[in-house]
């Protein structure tokens, strides 16, 4: 099966990453390999490993990029095993790496795996399917205030509790199982006067229970830094975010290996042993030009953050 899409920042990742200089490239989130086959497209030499935990996705990248031989190397993984990844393939040094968060082409295309409303299927919303909690589990499982601290804190949902009060009466008459269901729900909890524009009211609350399922934080700033720890001397590191949550917590690793020495003022010499590691290339991240956007609107919402090492 092959999938074809458009990926964000296309060209500004493969400028930012300077690929048409020969190297190795690790996209630490290939999904269906639109970035990794511009990589590899870059240069003749270029060699890329690609990470999933989407064996999905894994399969539609190998066939994608297949005409690259023995330049690809694919693994199932999730990137917070990054360091792991790389030392089982004895790699050292890294010439770039791509960090492309959120949901995939190959989730969104899936149509029984959940992740849309815009299809009626199981609430699964896993990225990895050998995870045993589904969101469906979340939906029917939690109490009252861990679903509102998740709607509220991965969504920024305004009206978590009208949406979770919602969720409670449905799930007393039975259990909440499929996407329409639970996008009507929560199409009704929020006031008619707000459902209005360009993105729909069930959004947040679908982005926040996949957040929450696949635990998409957890581990980004550890592997933002185990990342940063194989670059090579002016290799560099691009991150494309879709939403505040993710861009705070890229910009607050790369403000912290940018400082290095965390010693208060006060004391006359460094005795942290913290070093600057990077240079920040994006003091304000790039967002997508008005074309990108008409031609792939899944890119309103992004931001490109860089960084070299040093």
């Amino acid at each position: 099966m092959t999938l074809q899409h458009i990926p964000v920042f296309l060209g500004e990742v493969l400028e930012a990453l300077r690929c048409e200089r020969p190297g190795l490239y690790v996209d630490c989130t290939v999904g269906a390999g639109g970035h990794a086959k511009g990589i590899l497209t870059s240069s003749p030499e270029n060699r890329l490993i690609g990470i999933d935990w989407d064996q999905e996705a894994i399969g539609i990248a190998s066939e994608n990029l297949k005409g690259f031989g023995a330049r690809v190397t694919l693994v199932r993984e999730d990137f917070s095993s990054l360091k792991t990844v790389l030392d089982e393939l004895k790699i050292r040094e890294v010439d770039g790496f791509l960090f492309d968060l959120g949901l995939s082409s190959v989730q969104l295309a899936s149509k029984e795996r959940g992740f849309s409303f815009q299809e009626d299927s199981p609430l699964d919303m896993r990225m990895d399917r050998r995870k045993e909690v589904m969101a469906s589990d979340l939906i029917n499982k939690l109490p009252a205030r861990d679903l509102v601290r998740i709607l509220k804190v991965y969504g920024e949902e305004r009206w978590a509790g009208r949406i979770v009060s919602g969720i409670l009466r449905e799930r007393d008459k039975g259990p909440i199982t499929m996407t329409r269901q639970l996008s009507t729900i929560v199409c009704s909890a929020i006031p008619h006067a707000y459902r209005a524009g360009r993105i729909h009211p069930a959004t947040k609350t679908f982005q926040a229970l996949r957040i929450a399922v696949n635990r998409e934080l957890d581990q980004l700033d550890t592997a933002i830094k185990d990342a940063v720890g194989y670059l090579k001397t002016g290799g560099r590191i691009c991150v494309i975010s879709f939403h505040s949550l993710e861009d705070r917590i890229v910009k607050e690793v790369f403000r912290t290996l940018e400082r290095g020495c965390t010693c208060p003022p006060r004391i006359p010499y460094c005795v942290c042993g913290f070093r600057k590691s990077i240079t920040v290339l994006t003091r304000k991240p790039i967002r997508p030009s008005a074309s990108e956007i008409n031609n792939n609107p899944r890119a309103r919402s992004a931001k490109l953050r860089v960084a070299e090492r040093v």
